[in-house]
């Protein structure tokens, strides 16, 4: 008898959110918006302290329209970290955009700060400063947003926090997402939070919440008939959705409590094996934990990662590598790389173990036992 798959970060959901979600079928709120989309949207506001939050359709949605507020042209350029999912570098090239790619640090796996100042230093001294700098939280961790918002404030560069994998992490007791101009959120199937697929930008300003809803809902104009004086998108979220996901933050301490476990479990479990070393923890900051990452030095560990990664196949665990830089991703071939060799680093050797906050301690230990049997 096979056993049963362990996914690498799937949905977690309980009665809480059938429950909800069962009152905004009854109550034929179905879509495009009603109480359970406000209600969702003040909920999550208030868990990060922000004025506004406006629910979308996806995380990559809500980049794009953070993209549009933040006054994004074609032939405009924006900082990237490389090291990140493409949506991140896909969302700037929509509006006609070109990413400038930039390494990350090896103390956080997060874009570096220091590069970050430099590129903005040295592109302001020929007049060509970017319009915008994009931060990432890896893998539900903070990027360090001290030395970022200095270097953004010092040349007048807007700065929007891509914290779609860092939904309960925290900076210096700061909530993921509440930086910069706007924050974004995801609620796909596989983020702590889920709604099915989702997302949400959430900010400070009414100005940008304000166009954010405008464009969203194909920008029509307050009048009775369909009056369109620029072009929109049909990005808002479903009430329904917006229903599980009242009820998945209701249980965000909880799902993050779980997801630690694992991280413990993990680090406890497998941490002394030479040749296997976990993503840093920052000190300025608290993670989420959404994923359990580690890298694997073949040499010491005596097997590389993608052959861990094809024994637990085997086994019917799912894990992943890490992202692969978009440096090195064909359609972005030709954009600009400062650094690289750090990500470069992370992808060859980055191993994304299950972390799903239903895993019970027989599948973790499934895991590790994997994991020592390649060796074995």
């Amino acid at each position: 008898m096979t056993d049963a798959r362990i996914y690498l970060s799937p949905p977690d959901v309980s009665g809480v959110e059938r429950k909800l979600l069962l009152e905004a079928f009854d109550s034929n709120w179905v879509a495009p918006v009603g109480p359970d989309l406000d209600a969702f949207e003040a909920q999550v506001a208030d868990l990060l302290g922000v004025r506004h939050a406006v629910a979308l359709s996806s995380g990559t949605a809500a980049l794009h329209l953070a993209l549009v507020a933040a006054g994004v042209r074609r032939g405009d350029t924006v900082l990237v970290p490389s090291f990140t999912f493409a949506a991140t570098a896909n969302a700037v090239m929509y509006l006609g955009a070109r990413p400038i790619f930039l390494d990350s640090t090896p103390e956080s796996w997060n874009v570096d700060p220091g590069l970050v100042a430099e590129e903005l230093r040295d592109r302001a001294a020929r007049g060509q400063l970017p319009r915008a700098v994009v931060t990432v939280d890896m893998y539900g961790q903070c990027a360090d947003y001290e030395p970022l918002l200095d270097a953004c404030d010092r040349y007048g560069v807007t700065l929007i926090e891509d914290a779609a994998e860092a939904l309960g992490a925290s900076y210096r007791g700061r909530p993921a997402g509440s930086f910069g101009l706007a924050g974004v959120l995801s609620f796909n199937g596989n983020k702590i939070v889920t709604t099915g697929g989702g997302g949400m930008l959430v900010t400070d300003d009414g100005r940008v919440a304000t166009q954010t809803r405008h464009l969203a809902t194909q920008a029509r104009e307050p009048v009775p008939h369909y009056e369109h004086r620029s072009v929109g998108y049909n990005y808002r979220l479903s009430n329904l959705l917006a229903a599980v996901g009242r009820g998945q933050v209701q249980r965000l301490d909880d799902l993050v409590a779980a997801r630690g476990e694992t991280a413990r479990y993990y680090r406890a479990a497998l941490g002394d094996l030479p040749g296997l070393t976990f993503m840093p923890v920052a000190e300025y900051g608290t993670p989420n934990w959404w994923l359990t990452c580690l890298l694997v030095d073949a040499d010491e560990f005596g097997a590389d990662r993608d052959r861990i990664l094809d024994h637990l196949a085997t086994l019917n665990i799912e894990a992943r590598p890490t992202w692969k830089p978009m440096h090195l991703q064909p359609v972005f071939q030709d954009c600009v790389m400062r650094g690289g060799e750090v990500s470069a680093d992370l992808f060859r050797r980055g191993l994304c173990l299950p972390s799903g906050s239903a895993l019970t301690d027989d599948d973790r230990q499934r895991v590790v036992d994997a994991v020592h049997a390649v060796i074995r």
